[in-house]
């Protein structure tokens, strides 16, 4: 019972204010184009509770809480994949004026934009009030892997260590450590640490691995560790300013790793493990929860939501970022994809999807029986 707590409450939590958050901005933006919004769902399936207000929209929260969304009018369907063509011959001219399908290709691409956009705000502003009120956040020099083989596994390094100084100089986060190694002269560098209650000091023999920099592939001496998910917090706090603008440049450097790192799998470099899914996000969350904090929770939400809005950004027909790809070549061309076409794109984007879907669920399994038979 204490591990549905932990585990299946906080991932409701979670996902429901991520998925409300993204068609929060869908529905927004629609409303301020003039469109008319029929459904705000948050979940698929049977509805659990609801109402519609004045504006003929119908809020409600549904049986299977894995998604959202909003349904305009004129759309078959909440995914906005297609158009009930009887429904929008039948229309008057004034529910033409509020039908999407009627509406100019900008209005429509700011449309679906806007639930993308809406998860990076969503982050910005958390990370900025994080940085007002509490202080800064940095990733704690805590062994979270050690790669197998690599040079840190090879010198006993184990996960859980704690970085204290690297060549003699003083560790404070994480990025302190690649900084250190990059400028080691040679292939060892002498490792302090903390395990425990204990101190250990450990020469590091370092092996290259490949790396990409500025689109370049490259290979250079690397310890083979990565940082775990917890943080820790800086008590110098920052002023508005300073906190709006550290949060968005905090954003983009997530925004650019994740791409660095779809890349890298994409093109061989890494492997797909670390590709998961639902199970997979219900698992960080219900280990955040169980044994970080709130702190920690809410610093996973906004990074969870770049990567909700990063993804939906992909140009896969069924994700936002489809759409804007045919928005974007009607705008260009100033004619209309032939429908057909479209539904035919759209077919192929909810296989692909689906696709990875399995994949990524495949993974999962794959970690958790790794994690709680191995």
């Amino acid at each position: 019972m204490l591990n549905f707590f932990y585990y299946v409450v906080p991932f409701i939590f979670l996902l429901g204010v991520l998925v409300f958050v993204h068609e929060l901005g869908h529905f927004l933006i629609a409303r301020w184009c003039g469109v008319r919004v029929t459904d705000f769902s948050i979940g698929f399936g049977k509805q659990l509770w609801g109402f519609t207000d004045k504006h003929q929209t119908n809020w409600k929260i549904c049986a299977i809480p894995l998604g959202g969304y909003c349904q305009f009018l004129g759309d078959a369907n909440g995914a906005s994949a297609g158009e009930d063509d009887a429904a929008l011959k039948e229309m008057s001219d004034e529910e033409k004026r509020e039908a999407f399908a009627f509406q100019s290709p900008w209005k429509k691409l700011a449309i679906v934009l806007g639930g993308p956009g809406f998860n990076y705000l969503f982050a910005i502003v958390v990370f900025a009030l994080m940085f007002m009120f509490i202080g800064k956040f940095t990733f704690p020099p805590v062994v979270g892997e050690v790669m197998p083989d690599g040079a840190a596994s090879v010198a006993g390094i184990q996960s859980g260590d704690r970085i204290l100084e690297v060549n003699g100089n003083k560790i404070k986060t994480f990025t302190d450590i690649s900084t250190e190694v990059a400028l080691t002269v040679g292939k060892n560098v002498d490792v302090k640490l903390q395990r425990g209650d204990e101190i250990l000091n450990i020469n590091v023999e370092l092996k290259e691995i490949e790396v990409e920099e500025n689109g370049t592939k490259t290979r250079r001496p690397m310890l083979g560790i990565k940082s775990q998910s917890s943080i820790e917090l800086d008590q110098n706090k920052l002023s508005p300013w300073n906190a709006f603008a550290e949060a968005g440049y905090e954003t983009w450097r997530i925004t650019i790793g994740t791409l660095r790192g779809v890349h890298q799998m994409i093109t061989g470099q890494r492997g797909t493990e670390d590709l998961g899914g639902i199970i997979r996000i219900a698992e960080m969350s219900g280990d955040i929860s169980k044994k970080q904090g709130l702190i920690d929770f809410i610093a996973f939400m906004a990074l969870l939501s770049i990567n909700l809005g990063l993804i939906n950004l992909f140009p896969i027909p069924v994700l936002d970022g489809g759409h804007v790809v045919i928005f974007v070549i009607e705008i260009i061309t100033r004619r209309e994809i032939n429908e057909k076409l479209k539904n035919f794109l759209f077919k192929c984007g909810f296989a692909l999807l689906l696709a990875l879907m399995i994949f990524a669920t495949w993974n999962d399994i794959s970690h958790l029986f790794k994690r709680w038979f191995m």
